[in-house]
């Protein structure tokens, strides 16, 4: 426990001072050692505050060391655990509870089940970051106060029992006859020209350099806190999206959280000739990718942006050639391109509507295998999209589509119109010719086969795309604050590895010269600093005596 303690100089301490703000002198003894502790020049800090109140309870807990440690073991802990298994959003159109079962099996479900699926943006994992952030802020408010007052207020004049418990010390005996005064300012004058900055006081000295060099690890603590900040301003809509999404060749498609959509005008695969290929590889008969690249136009969304029946009205914006480091850049929005997949799948059709028994033709629609209008207008007959499966399946007696890939598109139609029951006939369609005769068109569709025939008269009005490419779509604002937060951090960590705070104090008194040094590192170079001005100014000392008990009077 402290208590406010009365120096013999006659300066009042407040509670937790250990070395008087005003001589030096050690106040209360902590660990009994002969060496003084001068962590923050012995100054008082909030968080020894007696008889705290519940503010100051909570200023203790953040400005512990070993409660922040804590917090940042933890911390580390959840990143680690939240990459055994892939994080949600690098997957590609999944499910991801079915992801983690099919992939992982009861591991996996009990991963997805506690929320690591998603540990990142989870939070829990949040408020350790804000608590980190916080620990950081009130742990260096409670040690960089009491250092600066202690540095902006230093009193030339210090305690023989400070300046004797330092590091590096001397006390020995002044030549009869010296001038003390003249010898104080000579040895000020050696240690100027070492870059120390000196202050007199008759025949005491404060000799000081590098001060700045302390501030380091504060510094390090702003430079960790911005880039906390800049880490948790990716949770502000719109500020940060790390997406992947896969768009065919020819198709366009909204990019998620946006206003944005984008547009695989085409896909380029080139190849890597046989003979530019190793033998090992040749053997395997392996084809080898040499550059692919999506040829990519983005457009803003300016009206009919949501999931309505209208079609969207897009602006182009920005084209570029996307290739794997070289992504497509505009305002903050960059898509990079990741991987590839051969899949010859529809992009669309121009299926026409028909009598299957007249021949008569009433007309044909544009149907695209990816967002189709809710209606079509075909001649006298309307046709309501009532379902649409882009891999037409049978599970239970029940069409579902097994996957988002027109592997298999199928369109169920409710159609009205002259020759049909007036709430509307429905009508199964598969574009493709193999799923008509695997799933039974005509069978299905039962009587309303007789009446109307829907189907694709030439090739003219089909688009295959050859190819999917895989885009990560990247928007991260908050960017620049992490580079500006590490930046600061290793500016940081230059000022206190390369240079180190120095001070020495003399005193002389009747002939008795009296010195105590003191450094953060570099215990060596101080002394031989020190050691090298005393002989200059004709005292020869060795350094290894100026080490703590080494006595020269």
């Amino acid at each position: 426990m402290f208590y406010n303690t009365k120096c013999d100089c006659g300066h009042q301490n407040p509670t937790g001072t250990t070395l008087c703000e005003s001589c030096g002198n050690p106040l209360i003894d902590i660990d009994g050692r002969d060496i003084l502790e001068m962590r923050y020049d012995g100054m008082a800090r909030r968080s020894q505050k007696s008889n705290p109140s519940l503010l100051d309870k909570v200023w203790n807990f953040f400005s512990s060391v070993k409660i922040a440690v804590w917090i940042i073991f933890i911390t580390l802990l959840a990143s680690a655990v939240g990459t055994i298994f892939p994080q949600e959003n690098t997957f590609l159109d999944m499910d991801p509870s079915q992801y983690y079962s099919e992939n992982y099996g009861e591991l996996g479900n009990i991963y997805h089940a506690l929320g690591f699926s998603h540990t990142f943006s989870s939070w829990w994992f949040i408020t350790l970051l804000f608590m980190i952030g916080t620990s950081l802020v009130i742990c260096s408010l409670d040690r960089v106060l009491p250092l600066y007052r202690a540095l902006s207020k230093q009193q030339i004049r210090k305690h023989i029992n400070f300046l004797t418990r330092q590091n590096v010390t001397l006390v020995t005996d002044l030549p009869a006859g010296t001038d003390e005064i003249a010898w104080t300012n000579k040895l000020g004058t050696l240690l100027r020209k070492k870059n120390y900055r000196i202050h007199t006081d008759g025949s005491a000295l404060l000799a000081e350099k590098y001060r700045f060099s302390r501030w380091g690890p504060y510094i390090n603590h702003i430079g960790l806190i911005i880039f906390l900040i800049g880490v948790l301003m990716r949770g502000i809509p719109g500020w940060h999206m790390d997406q992947y999404m896969s768009i065919l060749e020819g198709e366009t498609k909204p990019i998620p959280h946006t206003s944005y959509y984008i547009k695989n005008e085409k896909f380029t695969l080139t190849l890597y000739d046989e003979q530019e290929l190793p033998e090992s590889i040749k053997a395997k008969g392996q084809i080898v990718p040499k550059t692919y690249e999506t040829q990519a136009v983005l457009y803003h969304c300016t009206a009919n942006c949501g999931d309505g029946a209208e079609a969207p009205v897009l602006e182009e914006v920005h084209k570029a050639n996307i290739i794997v480091n070289h992504p497509l850049d505009y305002k903050g929005l960059q898509a990079y391109q990741f991987d590839y997949k051969a899949t010859p799948l529809l992009i669309s059709v121009k299926p026409t509507l028909s009598n299957p028994t007249t021949g008569e033709t009433y007309g044909s629609f544009d149907l695209p295998m990816n967002n189709p209008k809710e209606s079509y207008q075909v001649g006298a007959y309307t046709l309501t999209l009532k379902g649409f499966f882009p891999e037409f399946g049978i599970e239970k007696g029940q069409p579902i589509s097994k996957s988002n890939e027109p592997k298999a598109p199928a369109f169920i139609f409710s159609v009205t119109g002259p020759g049909l029951a007036e709430k509307g006939e429905p009508y199964l369609y598969f574009p493709r010719q193999i799923d008509k005769e695997t799933f039974s068109q005509d069978t299905i569709n039962g009587a309303i086969s007789q009446k109307l025939k829907i189907a694709v008269g030439s090739m003219e009005g089909v688009q295959f795309a050859n190819y999917t490419t895989y885009l990560n779509i990247r928007v991260d604002k908050a960017m620049p604050y992490i580079w500006v937060g590490s930046a600061i951090f290793m500016i940081g960590v230059i000022m206190g590895f390369y240079w180190q705070h120095r001070r020495i104090w003399i005193r002389i008194d009747e002939g008795k010269l009296t010195l105590g040094g003191h450094t953060n590192k570099n215990w060596f170079g101080l002394r031989n600093e020190v050691a090298a001005a005393l002989n200059k100014n004709d005292l020869d000392v060795l350094p290894k005596t100026l080490a703590n008990g080494g006595n020269q009077g």
